[in-house]
């Protein structure tokens, strides 16, 4: 018993101090926890691409105000305003806690970012169709059929779409090995 206190103890002063604390393997195991718990996260994402949850309503929000802050730049940048807010503030996160080497941190903007792609790969590949439900009803138009239309792709709006469902796959495999690249 007095063993493990002292124990304690000196692990105790070794973080307070800035020590370097003593390797053990629960050390090198700990770090890949996050990742064993968000990778059937992000499967899920992957395999229910289309299917809408809870926290679509606030990326809505965020696409819905990206186009309100990109109004002042033209038709385009306005109508790619919400795209472009999806991106830009998951992005914002990772960048925050990547500069202060927070692994965690950057793996759960990095989720968030890959699951606004998919929500994205979604949007543009209905382009051409316009199946979605868009907010406004019929008085609304589509971004991505705007945007398509507008630089001769419409045609290609599905490819479009695996574009950004492929970015999205690319962002969760990068999440689920930030491990190797945060060294904390």
């Amino acid at each position: 018993m007095q063993k493990s206190r002292k124990k304690a103890g000196s692990l105790l002063w070794l973080i307070m101090n800035n020590e370097p604390v003593p390797y053990s393997r629960w050390t090198e195991l700990k770090k890949w926890v996050p990742s064993i718990i968000l990778l059937p996260v992000a499967i899920y994402l992957v395999l229910n691409r289309g299917n809408y949850g809870l926290i679509d309503n606030a990326d809505l929000v965020i696409h819905e105000a990206g186009h309100f802050f990109f109004m002042f730049f033209g038709k385009f940048i306005y109508t790619a305003g919400g795209t472009l807010m999806q991106i830009i503030i998951p992005s914002l996160i990772i960048f925050y806690f990547f500069r202060n080497m927070y692994c965690l941190g950057v793996q759960i903007g990095m989720l968030w970012l890959g699951q606004n792609l998919i929500n994205i790969s979604v949007y543009a590949a209905d382009a051409k169709t316009q199946k979605l439900p868009l907010l406004g009803g019929h008085m609304a138009y589509h971004d991505w059929h705007y945007m398509l239309g507008k630089v001769g792709l419409l045609d290609y709006s599905n490819e479009v779409g695996y574009f950004f469902f492929g970015i999205a796959i690319i962002i969760f495999i990068v999440m689920l090995i930030m491990p190797f690249i945060i060294v904390e």
